[in-house]
């Protein structure tokens, strides 16, 4: 972990932007808050060091490559103490992107893609079904995404 801790209402403005399009070059950043392209490398590489950026990722649809369904797996377990054991089986599985750890009826929820029902059901059934701890999973197909947006960090100026 990095030594600094603290992280001011700059990091929180660089984070805000980049959150929002991670394509944006360091130089426009710089500009928009009226400091140097050299100080938001290094507050970028502070907030790397600290653990707060954790690598950088790649919107994609999915849809348009062929993959149309999307699905979340509300998954029993045998036992709540085989979740690392079922957790590390889970990323096994290429069509699952997302997993979490969870309180209420579910011990996992995940998140698959898949291309059609099909691939589905063969996920479901020749991948998940057979991963020892796992006692049943219910599916629920998304229709259709209405938000994805990363939280708010910065307060907005009223």
């Amino acid at each position: 972990m990095g030594k600094n801790l603290e992280i001011d209402s700059l990091d929180k403005q660089i984070l805000s932007i980049l959150m929002e399009d991670a394509k944006v070059p360091y130089t426009d950043i710089a500009k928009k808050l009226f400091v140097s392209g050299g100080t938001v490398h290094v507050r970028m590489k502070k907030l790397e060091e600290m653990g707060i950026v954790d690598g950088a990722s790649l919107r994609v649809n999915y849809a348009r490559m062929g993959y149309d369904i999307c699905a979340f797996l509300g998954i029993y377990l045998d036992k709540s103490s085989l979740y690392d054991e079922v957790a590390v089986e889970l990323a096994k599985i290429p069509e699952v992107v997302g997993a979490h750890y969870t309180t209420g009826l579910y011990n996992i929820f995940a998140k698959i893609i898949c291309k059609d029902t099909e691939h589905l059901k063969e996920v479901l059934h020749d991948k998940l079904q057979k991963i020892t701890g796992i006692q049943r999973t219910e599916t629920f197909i998304s229709l259709q995404e209405s938000i994805n947006r990363p939280i708010k960090i910065v307060e907005s100026e009223k």
